[in-house]
């Protein structure tokens, strides 16, 4: 019978990338942190080498990873090299298959403050959006740099490609939020200010 997993096993993305790189090769979990980090997924999923080593402690007590060697180099701390289970396998397979798969409704910063933008003034939320804008821009410009730089097959950016379809969009909705805002006939500031006088 296998451990027990946690219930709150499918919502850390780390521990999803800790699966998914081990089950290419076993690895320490500082080497782990290097991969992440030489592959780009730092820009998708926040970490640090603690939360890492937590995230590792997790997966070996819910089965998902086992040790497969301690060596200890002079004074130095044993170094465990973990590697994923028969059990982790399966994980990895089905939560892929389920974030995949099946759409949720998030829940971004953005999303919330837009759900609460009329306590702001109209034209402070004008200037912001702007200043949104130009954040933007520069965003989707470094995702284009790194979707039209040097690698080794497009597979390996689909993050990248997949950020740029959501900059794109922000950004046309944030540039007609703006006009919705400041268009001179039907724009919805006069209303709003109103709440300020």
């Amino acid at each position: 019978m296998s451990p027990e997993k946690p219930a709150s096993a499918r919502k850390n993305l780390l521990a999803l990338a800790v699966l998914a790189y081990l089950s290419q090769a076993p690895m320490h979990p500082y080497e782990l942190s290097k991969t992440l980090r030489a592959h780009g997924d730092d820009r998708s999923i926040k970490f640090t080498h603690g939360s890492l080593y937590m995230v590792v402690q997790q997966l070996e007590k819910a089965g998902l990873v086992a040790p497969q060697e301690t060596t200890r180099d002079g004074q130095r701390p044993e170094r465990t090299v973990y590697g994923i289970t028969p059990d982790g396998r399966a994980e990895l397979r089905a939560w892929l298959e389920d974030l995949v798969g099946t759409p949720r409704h998030e829940f971004p910063a953005f999303g919330s403050a837009l759900s609460l933008i009329s306590a702001l003034h109209p034209d402070v939320v004008v200037g912001l959006l702007r200043q949104r804008l130009i954040g933007l821009r520069e965003q989707c410009a470094a995702a284009t740099a790194l979707v039209d730089g040097p690698a080794p097959h497009p597979l390996f950016l689909i993050e990248e490609v997949y950020r740029q379809g959501l900059l794109d969009a922000e950004i046309t909705f944030v540039e007609g939020f703006i006009e919705q805002i400041t268009d001179p006939v039907d724009g919805w500031r006069p209303m709003w200010a109103s709440y300020y006088e």
